[in-house]
């Protein structure tokens, strides 16, 4: 499988060999699910917070007394049945992060990547380099690449210019090689990797 090289200005340099190992069948599907959902989980806070009937400040004398009031029996100012009391069954801090293994993750990305390659969605950038951290730079060259809609830019590493160039475009993200991950791969419309962030990716992808 080529993937068609072009310059920052939309022109073709050539072509470049993927050589990790691509999915064409359906196998990795189960495994984007895993990694996909685990993610997801990783980014709930999970401080919601409620307290029970002993944890609601005041003192527990009764209400009123037993008998003789007319009115149904109360033994706590705590009370779930009461407003200001305890709550039954409420959430508590907990971890929602699940756990995945490590090949599992590389199944995802390498099936995630290909499903991308082979629906024409990923682009290689022979190089992306700014002469200043302008943001009309980095839209100039969306538009000579013709990227529409949300877009990530994966470089082989963290450029000032182009970090402080993109963190204006609200569909366009930047990460590396190193960090990119499934969901990434999949929520946006365009990947936009420079040569070498690919060949990056590539090699974690051989990795055992």
């Amino acid at each position: 499988m080529k993937l068609t090289i072009k310059d920052s200005k939309g022109n073709d340099q050539g072509e470049l060999d993927v050589t990790f190992a691509t999915i064409e069948d359906g196998r990795g599907t189960q495994a984007v699910h895993d990694v996909v959902t685990a993610h997801r989980a990783a980014q709930r806070s999970g401080t919601a917070c409620t307290k029970t009937m002993g944890e609601v400040a005041g003192s527990g004398k009764k209400p009123w007394k037993q008998k003789g009031t007319g009115r149904a029996r109360a033994g706590s100012f705590a009370s779930p049945i009461w407003v200001g009391g305890g709550v039954v069954f409420g959430p508590k801090p907990r971890d929602f992060r699940k756990k995945v293994s490590r090949s599992t993750k590389q199944l995802a990305l390498r099936k995630a990547l290909s499903e991308r390659i082979k629906a024409g969605d990923l682009m290689i950038v022979d190089d992306l380099k700014l002469t200043a951290p302008k943001t009309k730079e980095v839209v100039g060259v969306l538009a000579a690449l013709q990227v529409e809609g949300t877009s990530i830019i994966v470089v082989p590493a963290v450029d000032q210019n182009l970090l402080l160039a993109t963190r204006n475009l609200t569909d366009v993200e930047l990460t590396t090689s190193d960090t990119l991950n499934t969901y990434q791969v999949l929520r946006v419309n365009k990947l936009i990797f420079t040569r070498s962030a690919f060949e990056k990716v590539e090699e974690r992808l051989k990795q055992d």
